[in-house]
């Protein structure tokens, strides 16, 4: 860890708890986090994510001292082992898919009608018809790719672009020996899928997939006016990392 620095390029630390080790770096609560801040924590993630399994905290956890955060790792100590247990050997991938998206201009069109009586009333269900088709396909894609690469768990979400084309991110949780033959299947999937647009990226720490596990798991610390706090994490082997 030597080489690896926090928050504002600041020393990280390691805390040993039991079977845990948490690892922080110091912040000075009357300097702002700032957007640099965040890649910073998110670079000792990935770095630790290299070595070890990952719990990390949300970006800006901080707490005003030593025994604050010793008190939250006992608290939840078990929650987070269990999570450990279920997150051990594993990544995420994504794939962000992009569909065209045929019902864009109609849906415009009839949003800013000023139009009345009969026309405006067959543009709206014209709309409500176009936005299940897209409901629709949207399912579709998401259920076609689940079934091609057949992930652990996954997290989808679907957004409309301004140029018109209907966007699918999807986290996908995978076995870590597994990302090359996930990595091939994206190869031959996209060459099949000539009506979409895919991308891929990771493997990633399972963010998606951490914070569904600790969600109201643990709450986070007030930083105190004058004293530095431990603010970014991650963990070392056989650990749990947060930050």
């Amino acid at each position: 860890m030597e080489s690896v620095h926090g928050v504002s390029g600041n020393q990280v630390f390691l805390y040993p708890a039991s079977d845990l080790a948490i690892i922080v770096s110091e912040h000075n609560p009357s300097e702002s986090l700032s957007q640099k801040a965040g890649v910073d924590h998110a670079r000792v993630i990935a770095d630790c994510f290299q070595h070890s399994t990952v719990l990390p905290f949300r970006f800006g956890t901080v707490f005003h001292d030593d025994d604050s955060l010793r008190r939250s790792i006992r608290s939840n100590q078990r929650q987070f082992l269990s999570n450990i247990d279920k997150l051990r050997g594993k990544t995420e991938m994504h794939l962000k898919i992009f569909v065209d998206d045929c019902c864009t201009k109609e849906v415009a069109r009839a949003l800013s009608s000023e139009t009345v009586g009969r026309e405006y009333l067959s543009n709206l269900r014209e709309t409500a018809a176009r936005q299940r088709e897209r409901q629709t396909r949207a399912r579709a894609v998401s259920f076609q790719m689940h079934r091609l690469f057949m992930p652990l768990d996954e997290e989808v979400s679907c957004r409309l672009t301004e140029n018109g084309k209907m966007v699918l991110d999807i986290a996908h949780l995978i076995e870590r020996k597994f990302v090359e033959r996930y990595q091939n299947k994206f190869a031959t999937t996209s060459a099949l899928m000539r009506d979409c647009h895919m991308q891929i990226s990771g493997p990633w720490p399972p963010y998606h997939f951490v914070h569904r596990l600790t969600r109201g798991t643990h709450t986070q610390q007030p930083a105190a006016a004058t004293i530095p706090a431990p603010a970014v994490a991650v963990g070392t082997p056989e650990l749990v990392a947060m930050a």
